[in-house]
């Protein structure tokens, strides 16, 4: 509440919306305390000036008084001093110094004779930095700042406050004086420091983007201004308790500050160079209420100056976060419309601010966007729905049947077959079946890890449980000996495990190195649809399941006249040859789809007219001869009667050769049209 009073105070000042107000109230306090840390030097040289006045006495030396004040003026920041000496017994001044310094800093300093300070009266308790140390002792009156727990003052910080008279904003340090004995006289020392050059950044505690954003506004709408890098006392004159009093909405909405930069026609002190010649140094002078810029030389001895007006309220910018849009503002909102409708809003006056001035989310998928259109590629979910029904009722019936099959594991069929790896087998055809309910209904990283892991996982499961099987056959019948081999289901599961072992540690490594991720790509619409990334993890897998293939082939090869109950090598046999062969055309369809992408991407790249061929790239046309026709000079027909074409000895062997200039090898389809053969 203090922040959004004193905001409200700093734009009724800014647009001059005072009224009569100035004029019974000549000072306008505001609510919120400054870090003084800046002025550190100005407050240690006022508390030496009041011990020194201590020591000494304020009532005895009348000409150490205006001493003291003066010198308080050598400091940078300082604009005022004033020496207040103060009767204990009835608070009457018996003294008292005011000194100003001069606008600008270009002259003497003026001594100041106001009615509030008049000797013989008590200091008009008006005063923001006064406060009778009577009636409040140790200054600890609702005028003064509490001073920060680390820190020893030997005086009180006022809180901001802006003078009617002087138009300017200003910050005063307080210092009581106690007298040397208990009915002498007591001292007042007071400084003022203009802080009309800090600014009111309401948004966030400015970073490097905010601050490369500050510049880019002040080059764009200011090109006059230099010197825009903003530096650790640039940040120091911002207003630290205005931080975050944005009205951006926090959730859609980034705040930009956008201080209010003017130009204002000055006088200029003109330094005249040696023998009469023209100014070499010129020097503008600053007004009280901003920050001094840069000069411009104007005609007839005046200078365009550039100042910052920091103490405004508002001065940001509203813009959309990535994945918001406004429709009708898309460059933002300004932050003084915002203060205005956010004030309507909490006075229920309108709901511009909920309704109107709102940055909307983007399509789903979007990363930015303009305006409603969609980014996702539109999804056949009736399509999927049904392969995920079919997968899931797949998966849900080899389960069960695992269980009927496990329930009559003494049935001779099942009991021959060896029931455990007839239900290792099954388990991982469910575990197959899943990899379509594992990219429902979006794809992600997630998604894709689960993808990856259900296809192969499922796969050596499944596949390594039939060959086992398999291998058991292929050793019984290999024997030639009068002993019979006997190969229990606990050697084969010994076997098998080492073989899942290695899978697991393949997809558990590749999980947490580099996990697959789901690739944004766009169609010809340029909508995005997802796909999980396919790398050399995919290959390296892919060739080891081959070799895995290969070699249960040929177990199979070996055991093809051996006889067995129900024929169960033989079926056995016919299942892991179909899964060679659905394995290696899937392999060959994803090679050839990729192909294909690549020669589309190849046709557009060699018929879009905005690109032009580097001469001697890939896209680069070739004659038989080996030379360019969509490079840049030297090609067919580009050149004038003057460059003809010198057939060489090099250009001869190139031609008999087929190897033209990029050293790709060229065949007898190059005289047909053909430009370049992919090797």
């Amino acid at each position: 509440e203090a922040i959004e009073d004193s905001l409200q105070t700093i734009h009724d000042i800014a647009t001059e919306n005072l009224g009569a107000l100035c004029l019974t109230k000549l000072y306008r306090p505001l609510k919120i305390t400054l870090n003084p840390e800046r002025y550190t030097g100005a407050r240690q040289k006022a508390d030496l000036a009041a011990v020194v006045l201590q020591d000494v006495g304020v009532s005895r030396h009348n000409g150490l008084l205006d001493a003291l004040a003066k010198g308080l003026l050598s400091d940078a920041y300082v604009t005022s001093a004033r020496i207040l000496s103060i009767n204990v017994t009835d608070g009457l001044l018996t003294n008292s110094v005011w000194w100003n310094k001069e606008p600008g800093g270009m002259g003497a300093p003026l001594r100041i004779e106001a009615e509030g300070i008049a000797i013989g009266t008590k200091p008009d308790p008006s005063y923001p930095w006064f406060e009778d140390e009577t009636s409040s002792p140790g200054l600890r009156s609702p005028k003064f700042t509490p001073t920060p727990p680390d820190i020893s003052y030997k005086g009180w910080w006022t809180y901001p406050y802006y003078s009617c008279g002087q138009k300017k904003w200003i910050l005063s340090y307080s210092v009581a004086i106690p007298p040397m004995g208990r009915h002498g006289i007591r001292g007042f020392l007071s400084i003022d420091i203009d802080i009309s050059d800090l600014q009111v950044n309401q948004c966030n505690n400015p970073n490097r983007f905010e601050i490369l954003s500050y510049n880019q506004h002040l080059r764009q709408y200011y090109p006059f201004v230099r010197n825009l890098k903003l530096r650790e006392d640039e940040q120091m004159r911002q207003i630290e308790a205005f931080h975050s009093s944005h009205k951006c909405h926090v959730h859609s909405m980034r705040c930009e500050y956008r201080p209010v930069v003017t130009s204002v026609i000055s006088p200029a002190s003109l330094t005249v160079g040696p023998n009469g010649t023209g100014p070499l140094v010129m020097a503008g002078t600053m007004n009280g209420s901003t920050g001094g810029g840069p000069s411009i030389l104007l005609a007839g001895g005046t200078t365009l100056q550039t100042v910052v007006n920091g103490w405004t309220r508002g001065a940001y910018q509203c813009r959309c976060k990535d994945g918001f849009y406004s429709f009708r503002h898309p460059d933002g909102f300004n932050g003084s419309i915002m203060e205005v409708a956010y004030q309507e809003y909490r006075d229920n006056i309108s709901t511009y601010y909920k309704e109107v001035f709102v940055c909307v989310r983007c399509a789903p998928g979007c990363a930015t966007c303009t305006g409603p259109e969609p980014c996702l590629a539109t999804y056949n979910w009736a399509f999927r729905t049904t392969l995920l029904t079919f997968s899931v009722m797949c998966a849900g019936f080899t389960v069960v049947l695992a269980l009927y099959m496990y329930q009559h594991r003494k049935v001779k069929v099942f009991k021959v077959a060896s029931p455990i790896f007839l239900t290792i087998t099954l388990l991982g055809c469910a575990f197959m079946y899943l990899e379509m309910a594992a990219i429902f209904p979006i794809l992600d990283t997630y998604s894709c890890i689960a993808t990856k892991w259900t296809r192969h996982m499922g796969f050596c499961v499944t596949y390594t449980a039939l060959l086992m099987k398999t291998w058991r056959v292929s050793l019984t019948y290999r024997v030639k000996s009068a002993h019979q081999v006997k190969l229990t289901d606990k050697q084969l599961l010994q076997w098998m495990v080492p073989i899942l072992l290695v899978m697991f540690i393949y997809l558990g490594t590749w999980t947490l190195s580099a996990p697959p991720t789901a690739e944004r790509i766009e169609d010809q619409y340029g909508l995005i649809f997802k796909q999980c990334s396919y790398n050399w993890w995919d290959h390296s897998l892919a060739i080891g399941e081959v070799l895995f293939l290969a070699w249960g082939i040929r177990v199979c090869y070996n055991v093809r006249n051996a006889e067995s109950l129900y024929n169960e090598a033989k079926l056995i046999s016919y299942a892991i040859y179909n899964i060679a062969l659905v394995n290696t055309t899937m392999e060959e369809i994803q090679k050839l789809a990729a192909q294909i992408e690549f020669m589309k991407i190849v046709h557009m790249e060699m018929n879009n007219r905005h690109l032009k061929p580097k001469p001697g790239g890939y896209f680069t046309m070739k004659s038989p001869l080996g030379k360019s026709f969509g490079g840049t000079g030297g090609g067919v027909g580009s050149g004038s009667g003057s460059h003809r074409h010198k057939h060489t000895k090099e250009d001869s062997v190139k031609e008999h050769s087929g190897v033209t200039e990029d050293g790709h090898s060229g065949t007898n389809s190059c005289y047909s049209g053909t430009a370049n053969s992919i090797g």
